[in-house]
């Protein structure tokens, strides 16, 4: 059943962000980068087992964070994608604090979420450390090496080439400074190697499933539809 979801839910994230880009165009995708990078930090506190394998939630729509910045960095440049990235620090870092200041609030005697608010929200200052940490060098080093891959030969005439040599290797350094920076002394050894297996493995699958959709929103730009 969790397999199940897990690709219903990474169709519905592919199909959100470019919804997001055939209305808004370029403000779309600012728009779906604090959207992804908050959902994600919410959704990584809880575990799953997905394909016999124990994961964390919140890779697919983190992942689709890369989509959107390699497709700024495909269609108007590095620095746009260098903008989406700042975004994303700005909204992880305001929705920490705003959240653990909601936590601090006395509740009603009537109040019955504040429980389920700390227990979720109470691991977000390291979460979010965490994430930014991991966002920062895992992004900055998409944004770079796609650059550097559209003007090097051949992947400079090939967008899957460039887009996958990029987003695998951020993907994977995203999942280990992550994995240890928010979860190492919280789970055994063993649990955080099978923990950084399985996010990057499945991170993997969402870049790679990601090709068709940098294409399109190619042809979209091409044809002035964005």
């Amino acid at each position: 059943m969790n397999e199940l979801l897990w690709i219903l839910m990474l169709l519905l994230n592919f199909c959100s962000i470019m919804l997001c880009y055939r209305l808004w165009g370029k403000t779309g995708l600012y728009v779906w980068i604090p959207i992804s990078v908050i959902i994600a930090n919410i959704q990584v506190t809880k575990t799953v087992e997905l394909f016999g394998f124990e994961a964390t939630l919140g890779n697919i729509v983190y992942a689709t964070s890369f989509l959107a910045t390699d497709i700024l960095n495909e269609n108007y440049g590095k620095r746009d994608a260098a903008k989406a990235v700042g975004i994303g620090f700005f909204s992880l870092i305001v929705m920490t604090v705003l959240m653990n200041l909601a936590i601090l609030f006395e509740p009603s005697a009537s109040d019955f979420v504040q429980e389920s608010m700390g227990t979720i929200f109470g691991l977000m200052p390291r979460i979010a450390a965490a994430s930014l940490l991991a966002y920062g060098i895992s992004q900055l080093h998409d944004i770079w090496a796609y650059a550097y891959w559209k003007n090097k030969k051949p992947a400079a005439s090939f967008i899957w080439l460039r887009n996958n040599a990029s987003t695998m290797v951020s993907q994977l350094i995203d999942s280990v400074v992550f994995t240890l920076a928010a979860f190492y002394g919280v789970f055994p050894v063993e649990v955080l190697l099978q923990i950084v297996l399985t996010t990057y493995v499945l991170k993997w699958v969402v870049a790679a499933a990601d090709t068709p959709f940098i294409y399109l929103a190619r042809r979209w730009s091409i044809q002035g539809k964005v």
